[in-house]
């Protein structure tokens, strides 16, 4: 079945290997580690903050950079070594299992304690952010290490959950999360599903890069076409097609 026939149902899966668009949103003419950094950037750039009164840090997703950057081994590498650096942090929504949210770490610490001043719980995020976030670049945490290495107690992790800066993995272990951040998913699941729509309904469901850009976007577009584009090219949820007259986004099939 053709995918403009699963937009929701299909709307965290994604190709293999397919090229990057040649005009438009294409790479910046850099290369390796100097590429994924303007990418991360321009990404940041286009995170609309006003739409969630400035709570959320700028949030990039994993496959956004690869409509930027060609080489995806490059760009895993790299994004592996800032987060082992302590630069950015790497967050799994319970997706695709491939499926990631990057947010530089300043920018996600800044948001924690903006968002748990004066509450409850402030002092238990605190010493999770001062112990954990410090020390280990992991995305998810166990209990016995959580317990064991870091020494919080049962209902501190409750707290931690409560806070919004764990959910829950399974039994007995959490992701990493931020805070707030189902309102930016449920944006961005409603965006997707309206900008493939967008071209669902061109003829013969393609349309020019150029002529998508110039658009209006739909109300449900809440965090912009460009940050959409890049979304939908670095998960192959189209296919870009060099034309001379730019280029061509058409709809993937499965």
């Amino acid at each position: 079945m053709k995918r403009k026939h699963q937009l929701l149902s299909d709307t965290f899966k994604a190709k293999k290997q397919r090229p990057a668009p040649s005009d438009g949103s294409e790479p910046s003419g850099q290369e390796g580690p100097a590429a994924v950094e303007a990418a991360l950037q321009n990404l940041v750039s286009l995170f609309p903050r006003k739409v969630f009164e400035d709570s959320l840090p700028p949030l990039i997703l994993r496959h956004q950079i690869y409509s930027l950057v060609k080489d995806r081994t490059v760009v895993d590498r790299y994004l592996s070594q800032l987060k082992n650096e302590g630069r950015i942090r790497m967050f799994q929504h319970s997706f695709e299992a491939d499926f990631f949210v990057v947010a530089f770490t300043d920018s996600y610490v800044s948001k924690v304690q903006e968002f748990i001043s004066g509450k409850e719980f402030a002092r238990t995020v605190k010493k999770f952010l001062d112990s954990v976030l410090t020390a280990c670049p992991d995305i998810s945490f166990d209990k016995k290490r959580m317990l064991r290495d870091f020494g919080f107690r049962d209902t501190e992790i409750t707290q931690l959950v409560n806070a919004g800066v764990l959910t829950v993995r399974d039994a007995g272990s959490w992701w990493l999360a931020v805070p707030g951040a189902g309102r930016f998913i449920k944006c961005f699941i409603k965006g997707r599903k309206a900008v493939l729509g967008m071209i669902q309904k061109s003829k013969y469901k393609e349309v020019l890069l150029s002529d998508l850009q110039s658009r209006q976007a739909p109300n449900a577009v809440k965090l912009g076409l460009p940050y959409h584009i890049h979304d939908i090219i670095g998960a192959q949820l189209v296919d870009c097609v060099p034309t001379t007259s730019g280029t061509l986004l058409r709809l993937t099939d499965d």
